[in-house]
């Protein structure tokens, strides 16, 4: 762990050492009249001066820097704090921030997804007697995530858009492909074009080179040969090309509306995954036995700064200290 850096901290004992066994070497001159001095065995004395106290404690800032900057020290120094999701209603937001009583917090917009995330890798970043506020229609992990700290969760659970998506079927059996396709919503286009997300080749002769899409429904597979050896789940074999990803099942076109549409959601399942669920409105207590996360950097920034500062500083005093 980055903490354990501190433990190097007796370190700074090294510039004092050095400092304290440095001595001035004097040249000595015999005197004529010292032959009749009694003898006296030669000794040394150190000398502080001021550049040496201020060259000794820059020397040990600049050690002492080092070892923060691999530590990499956490600085609470956040209030309250209202995280929206981006895209979320404005109207909505002020006025759950208002039944919150945080009208004064500061404001943090983010992707839906990054949220969870960004608050675990932060969290020690707010002060104790903060509140934090996540508003918006956040994904549901996998797990139900822990924190450290109270953080009250506010979903407006609001119904998915329908997407858009644009299909150019390239068919003798255009009629047929069609009534695949409306069983999922999709758009036929007449040409293939700047929107089209998804292209079916349908005929024994290659595509043109300059055709590419996302994804590709083969029905003949003779002019695509990435997928002699693909992989097969459940029926349906998938391959990567530069035209884009290839799909193919000997099942295609299916003969039924049922057919087509168990077809299109077994595909759309393979290919996008399941459909994310947004989690419902809840308080997460804090919990003393949550894992705390590595420190996020948010100073090393600026220690790297003061490390620059420092070794310069120190160059200058060394180089006028021997003048």
């Amino acid at each position: 762990m980055n903490a354990l850096w501190w433990f190097a901290l007796p370190i700074l004992l090294l510039p004092v050492w050095w400092h304290r066994r440095k001595r001035e070497q004097h040249k000595a001159e015999p005197l004529a009249t010292a032959r009749f001095l009694p003898r006296a065995e030669p000794r040394q004395t150190r000398a502080w001066r001021w550049n040496d106290l201020i060259l000794l404690f820059v020397r040990c800032l600049l050690l002492a820097c080092a070892i923060a900057w691999l530590a990499d020290p956490v600085m609470p120094w956040r209030g309250d704090t209202v995280i929206v999701a981006s895209g979320t209603d404005a109207g909505w937001v002020d006025r759950q921030v208002g039944q919150a009583g945080l009208l004064e917090a500061d404001r943090v917009a983010m992707p839906a997804a990054q949220a969870i995330g960004w608050l675990r890798a932060h969290e020690r970043e707010w002060r104790p007697e903060a509140r934090l506020l996540v508003l918006g229609d956040i994904p549901m992990p996998a797990l139900t995530p822990e924190f450290r700290r109270k953080i009250e969760l506010r979903t407006l659970a609001r119904p998915a858009e329908a997407a858009e998506r644009h299909v150019y079927v390239a068919s003798e059996r255009l009629e047929q492909w069609r009534r695949v396709f409306a069983a999922g919503g999709e758009i036929v286009d007449e040409a293939p074009g700047a929107k089209t997300a998804l292209i079916v080749w349908d005929r024994p002769e290659a595509p043109p080179p300059s055709l590419r899409a996302p994804l590709w429904l083969v029905a003949n597979t003779a002019a695509f040969p990435e997928l002699r050896n693909a992989p097969q789940v459940d029926g349906l074999r998938y391959a990567d090309s530069p035209r884009g990803r290839l799909w193919h099942s000997a099942a295609w076109p299916p003969k039924s509306a049922d057919a087509a549409r168990t077809l299109l959601e077994h595909w759309q399942r393979l290919h996008a995954g399941p459909p994310a669920y947004t989690m419902p409105s809840r308080v997460f207590a804090a919990s003393p036995s949550a894992r705390v996360l590595e420190a996020s950097g948010a100073l090393r920034d600026m220690l790297m700064a003061a490390l620059v500062a420092l070794f310069v500083l120190e160059r200058i005093l060394t180089h006028a200290r021997k003048r």
